[in-house]
């Protein structure tokens, strides 16, 4: 039976369009840092390049790589976690180019950093251009979290945005840290912008100032 993570991890995967609590546990990520706008050619580049990993991965058991306790899966979506750089915070204003990211796809547990070497290898033959020397495989926790369904262009993040806002008040939490991971589950090179659907998750913890 091949996983599935649409069918087998909805709640990781699939939250409604209004705010909910989860507890999201650590997971294996392929990854890879950078900084400034979405639009530029580097941000692209790192997408390639992780993609192009995570299928070389997927199918590495068809060109010889053995992989114990291999099952096949479904590729897992394109995950982004979002901040801004620290002097663009002093700022009143910041622009798209002060963003940070870490941009990662998650891999199956039973994929390991020797695989992960032996698929760099193979990818970076096809396309040697790519950024391969940053990426890093590793684990991220997400913990408790606030997360929703946003429905729409990436633009109007913010009115989902407020819904948790509103939400972390009414049920006494706050926010850990002012990054926040996005899971793009469209492709939005095809979807029209108005029916991308993107999980918005929040890092969050109990807010116990007085009210």
């Amino acid at each position: 039976m091949k996983h599935d993570w649409k069918k087998d991890e909805k709640t990781y995967y699939a939250p409604k369009t209004k705010p909910e609590t989860g507890v999201i546990p650590s997971f294996n990520f392929i990854t890879i840092q950078g900084q400034g706008s979405p639009d530029t050619l580097a941000f692209k580049q790192c997408v390639q390049t992780l993609f192009s990993l995570a299928y070389t991965l997927k199918f590495s058991v068809r060109n010889g790589l053995i992989v114990e306790g291999y099952e096949d899966y479904a590729v897992y979506p394109l995950e982004g976690l979002w901040g801004i750089r620290e002097e663009a915070q002093l700022k009143p204003e910041f622009t798209r180019e002060d963003y940070v990211y870490t941009l990662m796809i998650r891999q199956p547990d039973f994929i390991t950093g020797h695989h992960i070497q032996w698929a760099i290898d193979k990818a970076k033959k096809k396309d040697p251009k790519l950024p391969w020397d940053q990426v890093r495989f590793e684990p991220v926790e997400d913990g408790l979290c606030v997360q929703i369904m946003h429905i729409g262009p990436f633009s109007e993040e913010p009115r989902s945005f407020d819904l948790i806002h509103a939400y972390l008040k009414e049920n006494k939490l706050k926010r850990r840290t002012k990054v926040h991971r996005e899971i793009y589950l469209s492709d939005f090179t095809k979807t029209s912008p108005d029916k991308l659907k993107t999980v918005l998750r929040t890092f969050v913890e109990e807010d116990n100032q007085p009210s």
